[in-house]
């Protein structure tokens, strides 16, 4: 048996074996209630080169604002086909591409709703430990209201909004570090 220390991993030592051939794009397959909807999430490095080896998992609540979790006991639909967890590897080009319902709105603890988003958490090259966002809908009326948006510095609020393009598709790019760094919080 050798003594010799392995290489060390910023992730893990299975990865690339494990997560990155993992995809879990699909959340709703038909059937599921709800407004479907399309989510391009691109990730860049501090630069803004695109990062062609990271991974995004996302977790959301269904259209009726009920995550598929234990915890989550209100008394609103739960739909057996939907479960709101989805897992993509980033392409060439840096982008995962998810197809979901939109989120209904989720209460917030100190009271009041938040208004519809999408957990989405990263794992990258040199990120040591998940990092963990949120991706809102640009002109959602809710925004205004939701206490995670009003707490962000009004400056750097765009980063965590999804813009809508000419196809319909919800477009968020994820920025590492740098002059567009996304709005991370503490997991």
């Amino acid at each position: 048996m050798s003594n010799e220390l392995t290489p060390s991993q910023t992730i893990g030592p299975f990865y690339f074996g494990t997560l990155i051939k993992a995809y879990r794009h699909d959340l709703a397959p038909p059937g599921v209630a709800g407004e479907r909807i399309d989510v391009v999430l691109s990730l860049h490095d501090a630069d803004g080169a695109v990062v062609p080896d990271g991974l995004f998992e996302i977790w959301q609540a269904n259209s009726h604002g009920r995550y598929n979790h234990p915890e989550d006991r209100r008394n609103l639909p739960l739909d057996p086909d939907f479960d709101g967890f989805g897992r993509a590897s980033t392409c060439i080009d840096g982008s995962s591409h998810f197809s979901t319902v939109k989120p209904g709105r989720v209460p917030w603890p100190e009271g009041g709703l938040q208004a519809p988003h999408i957990n989405v958490s990263i794992f990258a090259r040199g990120v040591l430990n998940r990092l963990a966002t949120r991706l809102y809908f640009d002109g959602d009326p809710a925004n205004a209201e939701d206490p995670v948006l009003k707490a962000i510095d009004p400056k750097r609020r765009a980063t965590l909004l999804a813009k809508r393009d000419a196809k319909g598709t919800w477009r968020l790019p994820i920025h590492l570090g740098g002059p567009n760094e996304t709005v991370f919080f503490d997991c």
